[in-house]
């Protein structure tokens, strides 16, 4: 195990945290979603409605967290991430700051199918009787719910895909450095110089 000198700080304790938590909130989310529909009967509908306003706290959180910490600009793919792609096929030693190009596709995937799925799961909440209010099937006109409904299944079977995908790749023996540092925080030096560019590395702690 490195020590302190030989360490960068690539996830602080909150920020792991908040993965995890997002992590079993979008499995029991996807669980209690796609069950029934295999056949699995069990009352699934408080689950579900309640898992997903702990989604939403959860990621309001987040991105008051992100913009306070560090601003939202690091982690968003832009311009400056399509020529890194592009120089990486030419050049290997070409290298990223704290994302790369391809975490950051991965991030803002993420980002648009849960909205997706939040916001309509909000007007969804309309037809599910709960604590606060009385369901109300006609709020919209049949057509309009269909749309939702399937802009809500869309969004969680592409959820399910990107969900596969991310744990596919957190396990590769390449990558496995990343899935150590959500667990223990940090990456070592040696880490950090073979696959990242430290002096775009803002805001973190090099030790």
């Amino acid at each position: 195990m490195a020590d302190n000198a030989q360490r960068v700080l690539r996830h602080a304790t909150l920020d792991r945290l908040g993965h995890w938590l997002f992590a079993v909130s979008m499995f029991i989310l996807l669980a209690t979603g796609f069950l029934p529909v295999l056949g699995v009967n069990f009352e699934w509908v408080t689950w579900h409605w309640s898992t997903g306003l702990v989604l939403l706290v959860l990621l309001g959180l987040h991105v008051w967290r992100a913009w306070v910490k560090t601003g939202l600009k690091r982690i968003w793919f832009g311009l400056s991430d399509v020529k890194l792609s592009i120089a990486g096929l030419s050049d290997p030693a070409a290298k990223p700051g704290k994302y790369s190009p391809a975490q950051k596709l991965m991030h803002l995937g993420v980002t648009v199918l849960t909205l997706a799925t939040l916001l309509t799961g909000l007007i969804m909440m309309a037809k599910v009787d709960t604590p606060l209010w009385e369901r109300d099937p006609y709020l919209l006109d049949a057509g309009t719910w269909g749309f939702i409904y399937v802009i809500h299944g869309f969004a969680a079977m592409m959820l399910v895909t990107t969900v596969l995908l991310h744990i596919y790749f957190a396990l590769r023996p390449e990558k496995r450095l990343y899935l150590k540092s959500i667990f223990g925080g940090y990456l070592t030096r040696e880490e950090l110089e073979a696959h990242h560019d430290a002096t775009q590395w803002q805001g973190d702690r090099i030790e």
